[in-house]
């Protein structure tokens, strides 16, 4: 789960993290308000969407007067913001964050992340703040310092050390330092949290380091122990669909392909999509019905599916191992029955009661069912159909 930049700053500062004074904001009027209430000379207006990048898409303005918060907020509220993290036609900005203007030395990148293959939360800092660190990793990887923690001995002085000495900070700075990477560890494990950027971090002209931005992911299956975090989710910048899914045990993401996929285990659903961009098509979807799935399930996936407009045919590919296959196929039929399915549908089931779902679908004789031989046949035959060739 997201959570918006005011809600990020909110929380850190809690834990003893130093960050700007700032305030949300929904409409011109309030924006105006807040940015008196903060009492600084200059502000910035930040839109609050998920995704980053925003400046470079125009929603971050920087604001000389109280006129030109107005002015700016009343400019940034409803606009759509298109950034490399958005998909489609953007985010709309429904509120804001005002914050103070503060002067800067220097800047900096500050992470934590979990680093799955060594199971360990990982430290990331560099020199290059304000920067995507992505393009940092790929451009400049040697000014990526990267220092992994074990969860059972925690954060010590010699990571401390190594993350100062990697940034080139005085001692005097690595004390100050210090006093944001502490509370700043603390939050990533209280809060069960996958993901902790501060981009940037700035040091000030008088010592002070202070996050003047900040961004946190949290693992959803660990928000049962924090409901005062789950309040924070925002369903508004959240896909329907997604949201949808979820409350039919449904794993869905939408991608910008024309291939839909219905998959039971996200390992196959990953594979399943590799398999057709190896094909040379693009998946749509990734769409995981689980090992519970019943006819009412897959159903419903179709129905999700099918909203995408851009989705010109359907790869449903089943293991049949705790979900049986004829169970699988009673799902598609279901789906044909409710909804106005006009794209190819090509199955590919393996496993248990394979042989008596395909009995099932061939006595149900229907020309957009395609039956597959195997994953590559069902993904040839899907690509194919979704660039309007005969499989």
């Amino acid at each position: 789960m997201n959570i918006h930049e005011y809600q990020a700053k909110k929380l850190l500062h809690f834990f003893g993290v130093k960050v700007t004074r700032g305030s949300k904001a929904s409409s011109p009027e309030e924006a105006r308000l807040k940015a008196k209430e903060i009492g600084s000379e200059n502000w910035v207006v930040k839109a609050q969407v998920h995704a980053g990048g925003r400046g470079k898409a125009g929603g971050i303005k920087f604001a000389k007067s109280l006129d030109e918060v107005f002015e700016k907020s009343e400019k940034m509220l409803g606009m759509t913001l298109k950034t490399h993290q958005t998909v489609g036609a953007g985010k709309i900005v429904r509120k804001l964050y005002i914050q103070e203007a503060i002067d800067i030395e220097r800047e900096y990148y500050l992470g934590i992340v979990l680093d799955r293959r060594h199971e360990m939360p990982v430290i990331m800092a560099s020199t290059a703040g304000c920067m995507d660190i992505e393009t940092v990793a790929a451009e400049t990887p040697e000014k990526i310092i990267k220092v992994g923690v074990d969860p059972i001995t925690g954060l010590k002085g010699y990571h401390l050390r190594k993350l100062g000495y990697g940034l080139k900070l005085t001692n005097a700075e690595m004390k100050e330092f210090n006093k944001i990477m502490i509370p700043l560890f603390e939050a990533y494990q209280k809060t069960d949290a996958s993901l902790i950027e501060i981009n940037p971090l700035v040091l000030k002209p008088d010592g002070e380091f202070i996050a003047l931005d900040a961004k946190l992911n949290f693992d959803d299956n660990a928000l049962f122990r924090h409901p005062e975090i789950a309040a924070m989710r925002d369903e508004a910048e959240e896909d329907a669909a997604e949201l949808e899914a979820g409350k039919y045990g449904l794993s869905y993401v939408k991608l910008d392909g024309n291939v839909g996929c219905i998959v039971n285990g996200a390992g196959l659903a990953m594979s399943t999509m590799d398999i057709i961009k190896l094909e040379g098509g693009e998946p749509a979807n990734f769409l995981d019905v689980g090992g519970n799935a019943s006819a009412e399930t897959v159903a419903r996936g179709f129905e999700l599916i099918l909203r995408d407009k851009n989705v010109k045919a359907i790869l449903v590919n089943i293991f049949g191992g705790i979900v049986r296959c004829d169970r699988i196929a009673n799902g598609i039929l279901e789906a044909k029955r409710q909804i106005d399915v006009q794209v190819p549908v090509i199955v590919r089931l393996d496993g248990t009661n394979a042989v008596e779902a395909g009995e099932i679908l061939k006595q149900a004789n229907i020309r957009q069912i395609l039956i597959a031989a195997d994953l590559q046949d069902g993904a040839k035959k899907a690509v194919q159909s979704a660039e309007g060739v005969s499989a």
